[in-house]
């Protein structure tokens, strides 16, 4: 063998050698391993508010236009994002944000959501109430700890007619003490203020135009809005016109009777974010112009009330109603049982339709007012708890 052979011969032995070192390497007992697993972060980021400081168990207020929030978001995978009210706040690197929200006057929603680096969040509701005197800030937790950001007054005009001038009109009995019901319901259950409730008793078709002109201009963009309607009804087969009859109409004259076509006109005009429609009289199915009753599976709460809508329940089609009503017994039974935190006009009427069908002749309707501004959303109820 040459010298050359010998050679690359020693140099394929080394290279030999080193393979199956490393073989043995490879080839090494468990627990001689070490392993890295990746560190999974699905815990929520600590929101703590150091401005305003919150005091527990006392009415928030503010005579400020502006609130400066101040906190800071703890979390082991970094912070990614946090919103006020769905505005960016101003983040520092060690988690502490700050951000100033607008007030108006009254209750003000302060929502403030927080996103780690492994998109986990967490969220913080309080709320404060903007009044015109000065006093010193004061707030409280909301007890709300879901994603949804509902926000806005609730407004309601509860008419009810049990006495007519025109002895040709028939007096009713329960008008009124439904609507009282219903008035009770509302404060006692559901985020209503007494101070937003009009209770029209045996009102005159002025006194009812005055209060839809009153809520024209109260009512903002934010705002929901329930009217209520219990009393006689009219339906002019010939004409296809439909009306609610108020104290002072008679028989002889329209004039004091109220077109289904001006309600659906002030409807239109009141600029809220939902209106809906409650009416409990002879013919109230004919306040839609088409009737769509709704049986498809419901979205997400927090989509119905982004989109606009205007919606209406009547206790029947374009048929006469007794004086005594199954409709706003089933109604107020399912409001008051109801212990959902959030409950739409569309899954109230589905709970008691079909008890209605059951226990009286009529058959309930719920759908669009049409041509009135209706974009999809849905009335949202809100529940004490």
């Amino acid at each position: 063998m040459t010298i050359k052979g010998i050679i690359v011969g020693f140099i394929s032995l080394l290279m030999l050698f080193s393979l199956k070192a490393q073989e043995f390497r490879g080839r090494s007992s468990p627990g001689s391993l070490t392993i890295t697993k990746e560190v999974i972060d699905d815990k929520a980021p600590q929101i703590i508010i150091t401005a305003p400081t919150i005091i527990q168990g006392k009415k928030p207020s503010i005579d400020g236009k502006q609130l400066t929030i101040i906190g800071k978001v703890l979390d082991e995978s970094g912070i990614y994002e946090v919103l006020v009210n769905d505005e960016e706040a101003f983040l520092k690197s060690d988690g502490i944000f700050q951000a100033s929200v607008p007030l108006i006057i009254g209750d003000n929603l302060i929502i403030i959501k927080a996103y780690d680096g492994k998109q986990n969040w967490a969220v913080e509701f309080f709320t404060v109430e903007r009044i015109s005197l000065p006093s010193v800030i004061k707030i409280i937790p909301s007890p709300i700890k879901s994603p949804e950001a509902i926000i806005g007054n609730y407004f309601a005009l509860l008419i009810a007619v049990n006495e007519y001038l025109d002895e040709d009109f028939d007096d009713l009995y329960q008008p009124i003490k439904d609507a009282t019901n219903l008035h009770s319901t509302l404060i006692n259950n559901y985020t209503f203020h007494e101070e937003n409730i009009n209770f029209l008793k045996n009102p005159t078709r002025s006194e009812i135009i005055e209060a839809l002109d009153k809520l024209q201009k109260t009512i903002t963009p934010e705002d929901n809005l329930l009217i209520f309607y219990a009393g006689h009804g009219h339906w002019e087969e010939g004409n296809n016109l439909g009306f609610w009859l108020s104290a002072d109409s008679r028989k002889t004259s329209t004039s004091n009777w109220i077109r289904n076509t001006t309600m659906q006109s002030y409807i239109k005009s009141i600029k809220s974010n939902h209106t809906l429609l409650i009416a409990d009289a002879c013919f109230s199915g004919s306040i839609f112009k088409t009737r769509k009753v709704f049986n498809n599976a419901l979205p997400g709460i927090e989509k119905l009330y982004e989109l606009h809508s205007r919606k209406a329940i009547t206790s029947g089609t374009l048929k006469e109603v007794p004086d005594k009503s199954v409709f706003m017994e089933y109604l107020i039974k399912r409001l008051r049982n109801n212990q959902q935190k959030y409950i739409s006009a569309e899954q109230l009427f589905t709970s008691f339709r079909e008890a209605i069908l059951n226990n009286s002749p009529n058959v309930p309707q719920y759908g669009i007012i049409q041509d009135t501004g209706d974009e999809g959303g849905d009335f949202i109820f809100i529940r004490r708890f």
